[in-house]
């Protein structure tokens, strides 16, 4: 049985069967790239509700995982040399997982860095605009009388749906096969839908490609699940 007690952050939050994959993270559009991953790869893990509203990704116990203090993380009782592995940022988890599991990733040199390209792109660029939208349309931002901050990210958010868009034009999915570079953004793109109301200020509906690939994502049993992983208390 792997020993995780080394890691601070597993008596903070007790591992039940160590010798799974353990999560640390929230339902949110960063958290749920790892769990959606994780469900479509068929890896054992554990999840662990990090309750970001109570910060306690600020915990000590968390940071001494993710010293940035930000969901999601892992620990991979089964690294590549056989030891324990600690992994933090959403990107390099995914990398991490893709190429643990041979899944989501082509071995291809090319299609392999155009995937990454595309990832990339989700953590630069998607994720930082999308989420500072979502400050001025469902948190305190909402209250600013000055709408001329929220106006910038509403522009350059329906630029970055342009470049999705264009993409995704004959495509199903954002490189070839299906991959890390969908499960990546595909949270972020329903969170403009479901959480933070955005798809009239942005004109979703006119963005036809990215509807179309963000209902075929939904529809995969694994996205499915992954978008309520790790569960809220009822």
């Amino acid at each position: 049985m792997p020993d995780l007690s080394s890691f601070p952050i597993t008596q903070r939050w007790p591992a039940s069967h160590p010798d799974r994959l353990q999560l640390y993270a929230a339902p949110t559009p960063n958290g749920v790239k790892v769990s959606i991953m994780l469900e479509e790869t068929g890896l054992a893990y554990e999840p662990h509700l990090i309750d970001i509203s109570n910060n306690e990704s600020k915990d000590p116990a968390f940071v001494s995982l993710n010293p940035n203090g930000r969901i999601p993380a892992i620990i991979d009782p089964a690294g590549p040399d056989g030891r324990p592995i600690a992994l933090w940022e959403s990107g390099a988890i995914l990398l991490y997982l893709a190429d643990k599991t041979g899944q989501f990733i082509s071995t291809e040199p090319g299609q392999r860095y155009e995937t990454l390209a595309w990832v990339f792109f989700q953590m630069s660029a998607i994720g930082p605009m999308f989420g500072q939208l979502g400050f001025f349309l469902r948190f305190a931002g909402k209250d600013y009388e000055d709408k001329r901050p929220r106006q910038r990210f509403v522009d350059e958010s329906r630029r970055l749906l342009g470049v999705l868009d264009h993409r995704l034009e004959g495509r199903e999915w954002i490189v070839d096969d299906y991959s890390i570079a969908d499960i990546a953004t595909f949270g972020w793109v329903n969170a403009l839908v479901e959480f933070y109301a955005a798809g009239d200020i942005l004109g979703l509906s006119s963005y036809s490609n990215v509807q179309a690939w963000l209902e075929r994502g939904l529809a995969r049993p694994a996205v499915q699940r992954g978008l309520r992983i790790p569960a809220r208390p009822a």
